[in-house]
Order: C-alpha cells, then sequence, then structure tokens
C-alpha cells in the first residue's frame, strides 16, 4: 500500500477556462499558494480484481467518481504497460466539492500514489502534466509554496506544466472564512464550460489574466501587499464577474462572502496588510503576514452563516510514502 498525501492550493491569479477540455489544458495561466491546512490523504493498493475500486471519505463511490478516478489510472496504465488494478481510499481534511480546490489535493495525491503503485518513474514537471489531466488546479498541487501553471502552447498539453517559484520568499498565512453552503451547485469544470461559451466577458478575462500574472509575480518578488492586494482582488472579482456574466449567471456568493470581503477591506483600511480572494465558491480566503494571522481570524468569526475559520501556513508538495 502507499500512502499519498498532497495540499490544495488557492489562486492568487485564477484559472477560469480551458483550451482543450480532454486534455485540461488551461486557456491562460495562474499563480497559486499551496495551504497546509487543505490537505488530501490517498491509499494506493494493488488489486488482485478485475476493477478499480474508490472509497472516498468513507463512502465507496460508483458512477461518474469512480469512473473519473479509474480513467485517470488508466493514463498510468498506459504509459507503464502495467495493468493492475487499485483500491483507492482518499479523504479531505476539508470540505469536499465546496469551492476550496479539494480537486486539486485529490488528483495531485493520486498521481504520486498511482504512479509509485504502478512503477511510473516520472520527473516532477512529468508529474505536474499528469495531475493536470485529472483536475487543472492539480498540477499546481505537486509542489509546495508559490506555484505558478504555464497555459502552454503544445497541442499535446506537454508544457501545460507548473513550476514552484522558489525566489518568492514572501512570508503569507491563509485564514479561511468557510461558509455554511454545502456542495456547490455547479462544478468548476461545468462553470468554465458554461463561461466560455456564453459570457460577453470571457475574452476580455483571458487577456487580463496575463496581465495580472506578471504583475502579481512582480508584487510578490518585491513584498509589496499593498499592490498584491489590488492585483489579486481585482483578479478574483473579474473570474466571478465574468461567471456572473454566463447565460444563465454563475453566482458562488453568499450573504457570509460579502461580509467577509467587507471585513477584509475594514482590516485594510485600519491598516492590518490582509488581502482577500474567493476561489469557484463561498469561502472568502484572506492572506496576511503571520503576525496579523490571529487579528485577521477574530475579524472573520462571528457571522451566522460561517461555519468555521480554518488558518494555514504554506503547504508542501505531494508526497507518497510506502507502507
Amino acid at each position: 500500500m502507499y500512502e499519498a498525501t498532497a495540499c490544495a492550493n488557492i489562486a492568487l491569479v485564477k484559472y477560469w477556462g480551458k483550451r482543450d477540455s480532454d486534455l485540461n489544458l488551461p486557456a491562460a495561466g495562474s499563480l497559486s499558494l499551496t495551504l497546509d491546512v487543505l490537505k488530501t490523504v490517498t491509499e494506493v493498493t494493488p488489486s488482485s480484481g478485475s476493477t478499480d475500486t474508490l472509497v472516498l471519505d468513507g463512502e465507496p463511490q460508483s458512477g461518474r467518481a469512480l469512473a473519473r478516478v479509474s480513467r485517470f489510472a488508466d493514463l498510468v496504465r498506459a504509459r507503464t504497460g502495467v495493468q493492475t488494478r487499485l483500491d483507492i481510499r482518499s479523504r479531505n481534511m476539508f470540505p469536499t466539492a465546496a469551492g476550496l480546490a479539494s480537486s486539486a489535493s485529490a488528483f495531485a495525491a493520486l498521481a504520486v500514489g498511482v504512479a509509485r503503485a504502478l512503477g511510473l518513474s516520472a520527473t516532477p514537471a512529468e508529474l505536474s502534466a499528469l495531475a493536470r489531466q485529472g483536475s487543472g488546479s492539480a498540477a499546481r498541487s505537486i509542489f509546495g509554496g508559490f506555484v505558478r501553471m504555464h497555459a502552454g502552447r503544445a497541442a499535446d498539453g506537454t508544457d501545460a506544466v507548473a513550476e514552484p517559484l522558489a525566489d518568492i520568499e514572501l512570508p503569507l498565512h491563509a485564514v479561511i472564512a468557510v461558509a455554511a453552503a454545502g456542495p456547490k451547485s455547479i462544478g468548476s469544470t461545468d462553470g468554465m464550460e458554461l463561461t466560455r461559451d456564453t459570457s460577453p466577458f470571457y475574452d476580455a478575462w483571458i487577456a487580463q489574466v496575463d496581465v495580472d500574472l506578471a504583475a502579481c509575480q512582480d508584487a510578490l518578488r518585491s513584498r509589496d501587499l499593498e499592490r498584491l492586494a489590488t492585483i489579486v482582488e481585482g483578479n478574483c472579482l473579474a473570474m466571478h464577474a465574468n461567471a456572473m456574466a454566463a447565460r444563465p449567471g454563475i453566482i458562488y456568493f453568499r450573504p457570509a462572502t460579502l461580509w467577509a470581503i467587507e471585513r477584509v477591506r475594514e482590516l485594510r483600511r485600519t491598516g492590518v496588510p490582509v488581502f482577500f480572494t474567493i476561489d469557484a465558491g463561498p469561502h472568502v480566503v484572506a492572506f496576511t503576514p503571520p503576525a496579523h494571522e490571529a487579528t485577521v481570524q477574530a475579524a472573520l468569526t462571528g457571522h451566522p452563516d460561517v461555519a468555521r475559520v480554518l488558518t494555514s501556513p504554506p503547504g508542501a508538495g505531494a508526497q507518497v510514502v510506502e507502507r
């Protein structure tokens, strides 16, 4: 049995749109921070059975969930020639399918676990490309800390990989206001497709991402938190505006989302260095230097629809151990 762990990442510059849905090739790049508290643990055991099995958060899976995981394992079997079936048990240490990038940590852990179980020798970049085919954002969760995803240009996706930004040393912790909303009504994949096909703002969004990527990376390197706040919050709101403009509009925000946004802005007006972002869900993720973590956590506590407030330092990259 092989136990793999990976942490989800939260994008500072968002990924929302694909140039190839079958290969999960992004239409533009992205930049994220991997977070320790958003962790998936996946056990991969070679089986003598005729089919793969999947248990997620203690519940046996069938249908679409199992088929998605089995197709992913087939990618590795095709490369190694090893046709062994796998028993997979995975659990998320945070809400699943709720807008906190659980698919990123899940498929990053699956990528390294299945690769080890089936004897695939792969570089980190190759593992990133493999994880991307399960979930676009999983390509970034192969690495820890700040990570940049490249959209690439190759038709086969070989250059659509992530790389760690090891030269960035800005200390940031995350404070996550988890809204009491349950699984989201429209998943990221379906939401991206609908946005690309129907939003009048889609092309402008893709063009803006390239501008924000360069600016965000520069602000991180120069430790300019004020500039970083403008870029990251603007990129987040542009992504959601793009999704809201789809037909029908995709609205992930809830009352607690708007409340938390205003709380972050109030903190910044009083001199606390903090900024927010929101993935495809209602949860607000605030980033701040470690010394201000407790202040931000207290400010985001108290709304009746905020189920809990999590805090996290940066997380490590995906890894696997044999047991």
